[in-house]
């Protein structure tokens, strides 16, 4: 793996990791959900790497060890342009496949209104579909927003984690925790994400059940329209026991795109590839297989 930059055209600069395959250019871009970091991706990105594709990851801007934006505004617009940077950065050959959960699903359905859909060779939506389960998107946004002022140590990080995540195993070793928590001079782990992230684009989703509804279905509107334009190889990846993405709203998207394949991971909630990521990996990897 190799850790290197991708300038952004207003001047943000994004982390990105990159997985080269000696014999194989065709690229898979891996795009990360909100909170996270590229790290989510680093075991999927490895064995993606030894199936045969080179792998490009990177941070979303305000996210990780990317730059956050002076202004504090993370427009869709902003971050389908970022996209599209990493992919003319890393892709000379055919088109990429492009995998993104939750906020990175997002943004890839963005990009089809702003850019040609066919700039990508395959679509992999993890956990995302352009209509989702408003109580699930406010559960995400509530835990986004608290504890601003961060936690006096990683055992109390790793709590509230896991209460967010009880599904999921809580972990022993909390090393890891330094990949999504920053420590400030004063000694507090704060979240590795600009919190105007949150405040500039969904925080009315947590404060103002009206406004939030209103702003929500801006979103859907945005995304469905995206989703209309997808021509390329499509997999809908959803956890089993997602609050986000339902039956229902899966069998919409199958209506928007019609020749899109889905599959549920058991066991898993809205962090599919981290809760099981042998599972997720195994699919995508099937996946891509057979489209690319």
């Amino acid at each position: 793996m190799i850790e290197m930059q991708v300038l952004a055209r207003d001047g943000i600069t994004l982390a990105a990791d990159y997985y080269p395959h000696g014999s194989n250019h065709q690229v898979v871009i891996l795009l990360h959900g909100g909170g996270q970091s590229r790290h989510a991706w680093t075991t999927s990105a490895l064995r993606l790497r030894d199936r045969g594709y080179t792998v490009v990851a990177y941070d979303a801007r305000g996210h990780g060890d990317s730059d956050w934006a002076p202004d504090g505004r993370y427009d869709v617009e902003h971050l389908v342009d970022d996209l599209l940077m990493v992919r003319e950065r890393f892709c000379t050959e055919d088109a990429p496949a492009v995998v993104g959960a939750s906020l990175g699903g997002m943004t890839v359905l963005a990009a089809h209104l702003l850019a040609p859909p066919e700039l990508w060779g395959a679509v992999v939506l993890v956990d995302v579909t352009p209509r989702m389960e408003f109580d699930g998107a406010r559960r995400i946004v509530s835990f986004m927003s608290a504890h601003p002022d961060g936690f006096a140590n990683l055992e109390n990080a790793a709590d509230v984690i896991a209460a967010y995540n009880p599904h999921r195993e809580r972990p022993v070793r909390l090393e890891g925790l330094h990949k999504v928590l920053r420590q400030r001079a004063d000694g507090r782990w704060v979240w590795r994400w600009d919190p105007a992230f949150i405040t500039s684009r969904f925080q009315a989703l947590q404060q103002d059940a009206s406004a939030g509804a209103e702003q929500f279905e801006t979103l859907v509107e945005l995304l469905v329209a995206g989703a209309g334009r997808v021509v390329a190889p499509t997999l809908l990846v959803r956890g089993a026991l997602s609050d986000l993405v339902s039956h229902e709203t899966v069998a919409e998207f199958l209506e928007i795109v019609p020749h899109a394949e889905t599959t549920d991971v058991s066991g898993t909630g809205h962090m599919v590839a981290g809760d099981d990521n042998d599972a997720f990996t195994q699919v995508v990897t099937d996946f891509l297989g057979r489209t690319l």
